[in-house]
């Protein structure tokens, strides 16, 4: 970031002269924006932060960005995903545009409220990272580019990204939704371009057994036992699934526990919710190796009268690569996922964001103002390279 010297001389009064102490260099950040648009992306970011939109419960603040949208002159069309959660689909003079700018306006649960310390400028709440801070950023970006390049850009803001995506599924599947040739997705990325993100897929293990007096253990099965010993062969299977030099190791993640009804009765079921962050290979053949690690497990617990199945969420997806090919930005790899599997098409696919993914989730969840200014900046260097890029691209091809 620049940063401009002033040379301040300070002189010393007293005595029996007028010596001036050693010039001091004190440094003042510039602006990053000016006023009237920090204060008007200070005002967006702060209102749908104070909108609670945890997962399922998006209708408010997808309803005041609307009207917030059209007031700015773009036509807003929604799409219901289910009842009273609609995805937001904004452009200018054109729905078919060449380059579509997204996020998502849910969050994790708990909500905590908006905040901004102006001494600090650090201003936090849910969602003011993840991912409200992108969403207000690149409205502001789009906002201030010339009426050209604003006329081929749409601005898409789905619903359901923090719980598996059923947003952007629904949007991808839209009958009638542009072919885009390039997708710029926010989320906190510490203000860097991001070259891909692993893969996931996410299953339930259900252990059924039965029921019985504790007093008398060998008159049931105990659900506990069997799901605790697959989590044991889990917990070894972990250490070996796959690793790749771009994304490193292969993560399974104990995510949720829970079995029985009273600790004097042999539990009748138990279950464990489990998710598996994939660096390489694909869910498939992660799937595989779990079955395989469970398969003496599952077969115990039949011959003792219980059983053991594993319920997949979805099919998953493998690790994302990104394109990152702009110049002037630093560039990392994440651990977590996003909308950009969910959204088919042979487009060019950005991921940038404001904030960082370790406050995200969290009761501490905030960020500088600085670095939501900085995004608007950054967005719109984004958008423009892009464009000309296609722009070149196209003109090859004649």
């Amino acid at each position: 970031m620049l940063r401009s010297l002033i040379l301040i001389p300070v002189a010393l009064i007293g005595f029996a002269s007028a010596a001036q102490i050693p010039v001091h260099e004190v440094s003042i950040e510039p602006p990053l924006l000016p006023e009237s648009t920090s204060n008007e992306l200070l005002y967006l970011h702060r209102k749908l932060v104070e909108i609670e939109s945890i997962t399922q419960n998006e209708e408010k603040v997808g309803k005041w960005l609307k009207a917030y949208l059209e007031d700015q002159g773009f036509t807003v069309e929604l799409q219901e995903v289910s009842e009273k959660r609609y995805n937001l689909l904004a452009y200018g003079s054109k729905r078919d545009t060449s380059i579509l700018v997204s996020s998502h306006i849910d969050t994790v649960p708990p909500y905590w409220p908006y905040y901004h310390n102006k001494t600090t400028d650090i201003i936090g709440g849910r969602g003011s990272v993840d991912a409200k801070g992108s969403v207000a950023a690149q409205i502001i970006a789009v906002l201030g580019l010339k009426d050209k390049l604003l006329d081929d850009i749409s601005l898409l803001f789905v619903v359901g990204e923090e719980t598996g995506g059923d947003g952007m599924r629904a949007f991808s599947d839209l009958e009638n939704r542009p072919d885009y040739d390039v997708v710029i997705f926010g989320e906190p990325t510490e203000a860097k371009l991001v070259c891909g993100h692993k893969g996931i897929i996410g299953f339930t293990l259900k252990a059924q057994g039965k029921a019985a007096h504790s007093g008398y253990p060998w008159l049931g099965v105990s659900a506990n036992d069997v799901i605790i010993e697959a989590l044991g062969k889990l917990l070894i299977l972990r250490d070996h699934l796959p690793w790749s030099k771009k994304y490193g190791n292969t993560t399974m993640n104990f995510g949720y526990i829970s079995g029985g009804v009273a600790m004097n009765v042999v539990a009748e079921t138990a279950e464990a919710k489990i998710a598996v962050r994939i660096a390489a290979g694909t869910p498939k053949i992660v799937q595989g190796l779990i079955i395989n690690a469970l398969k003496d497990v599952k077969t115990k617990a039949q011959e003792l009268g219980g059983d053991l199945d594993a319920v997949w969420v979805s099919e998953g997806y493998p690790p994302v690569d990104i394109d990152c090919d702009v110049e002037g930005f630093k560039t990392m790899t994440v651990n977590y996922g996003t909308d950009i599997p969910n959204l088919k098409g042979d487009h060019k696919r950005y991921l940038y964001g404001p904030g960082n993914i370790f406050v995200a989730h969290s009761d501490h969840e905030a960020l500088k103002k600085k670095e939501l200014e900085q995004a608007v900046l950054d967005y719109r260097r984004l958008i423009i390279a892009t464009s000309l890029s296609h722009t070149e691209e196209e003109q090859n091809d004649m």
